[in-house]
Order: structure tokens, then C-alpha cells, then sequence
């Protein structure tokens, strides 16, 4: 019995933790000023992180780049033919996504990515010149709606913001397995914005 009573509180414990991040992305979506929802979202963070039980870190605060209007891109998405892709994560079993478009901002492009799992979801990885020293080799996380992230649209594209990257959980705890950004998704840049490298220091076992 107390297994199974365990097994709910987890269950309950996880869908609080997705109401939370759901709510903090609309949050975000209706701020009238980018910098102060990154500001919101930092804190919310935070605390989720540090006191949540289903947070991945081990209660420390994520550490970020200051804010840079600089990476705040709203990109036009360029459809692209349907390609059924296996992303490859830091689990055993790749992740399988279907690549539709891709979003072009600022002389760059990237690869985007509907998610087959969980009834599907948009889904935007990637890595850039920081990745490793930096931020997490394994890449970041822009877009994951089926997690809640998704920072909208203006004017039919897509908002593109790099503030709010953030690390996989598999960056802070090799118990979880993550899709890890595909080769098509490494800029040539480096990406000074977002969530940095955990303490931790976790590197993907692949990619």
C-alpha cells in the first residue's frame, strides 16, 4: 500500500510541477516587456528548482548570461518537407520527431521538430560555440510545448528568444534521459544568453 501511495504523490507532485511551468510560460507570453518576463520566469525557476520535489537539481539555483535583447528573434518559419528523424539523447533509445519547418533568424537557421511522443509537441534544440565550456555540451532547450515551453508568435512567427534557453534535465541528473540537439541545430556562434552550465558538470554519455 505505501508503495502505491508513493507512486500517486509522485504522480501528483509531476503534474503540479506541469501546471507551474505551463502557467509561467503564459506568464511570459503576455509580459508587454521581454526583460521582465525573463526576470519572472528567473525567479519562478528558482524556486522550482530549488524547492520542488520533482525538480532535477539538487536544490541550487540555475545560473544564467544577463539578459541581452540581442538574442530576441522573432523568426519566419519556412516549411519544410515532413522528415521523420531519430534524435539521439543521453538514453539509450533515441527520440523520434518529424522535421517540418525551419525557423530563420538573424543570418541563421534552424531545424524544427515535432515531437511523435505524448501526442506531439514543438520541439527546438540546439547548440552553439558555448556548448561544453560553457553551457551543456549536450545542447539547450528553446521550445518544448509538450513541457509547457513555448514563448509564442508575433505577426504569424515564431518568437525565438535565447534568454530563455534552458539545460535538459539530464544535465543535472543522469537518471533522466533527454533528447540532445541534432547536428543540424549547432550554430556557429556563441550564444552568450540563457541558462549556463550546471555546477554539476554533467557531460551527455551521447550524442
Amino acid at each position: 500500500m505505501a508503495i502505491v501511495e508513493e507512486s500517486v504523490s509522485e504522480v501528483l507532485d509531476l503534474l503540479d510541477w506541469k501546471r507551474q511551468v505551463f502557467g509561467l510560460y503564459a506568464e511570459v507570453r503576455e509580459a508587454t516587456d521581454p526583460a521582465a518576463g525573463w526576470q519572472r520566469w528567473c525567479a519562478v525557476r528558482a524556486a522550482l528548482f530549488c524547492d520542488h520535489p520533482q525538480s532535477p537539481r539538487a536544490r541550487t539555483r540555475p545560473e544564467y548570461f544577463p539578459y541581452d535583447p540581442a538574442w530576441r528573434f522573432v523568426a519566419e518559419v519556412v516549411p519544410a518537407e515532413p522528415e521523420t528523424r531519430l534524435i539521439a539523447g543521453s538514453g539509450p533509445e533515441p527520440v523520434a520527431a518529424t522535421r517540418f519547418a525551419h525557423a530563420r533568424f538573424g543570418g541563421h537557421e534552424l531545424e524544427l521538430f515535432w515531437l511523435e511522443a505524448y501526442g506531439g509537441g514543438l520541439f527546438l534544440p540546439f547548440r552553439d560555440a558555448t556548448s561544453g565550456p560553457e553551457t551543456y555540451g549536450g545542447g539547450r532547450y528553446l521550445l518544448d510545448t509538450v513541457k509547457g515551453s513555448d514563448l509564442g508568435a508575433e505577426g504569424g512567427r515564431l518568437v525565438l528568444d535565447f534568454n530563455f534557453a534552458y539545460n535538459p534535465s539530464c544535465a543535472y541528473d543522469p537518471r533522466w534521459a533527454c533528447p540532445l540537439s541534432p547536428p543540424a541545430n549547432r550554430l556557429p556562434v556563441s550564444v552568450g544568453a540563457g541558462e549556463k552550465k550546471p555546477e554539476v558538470g554533467l557531460e551527455p554519455t551521447a550524442n
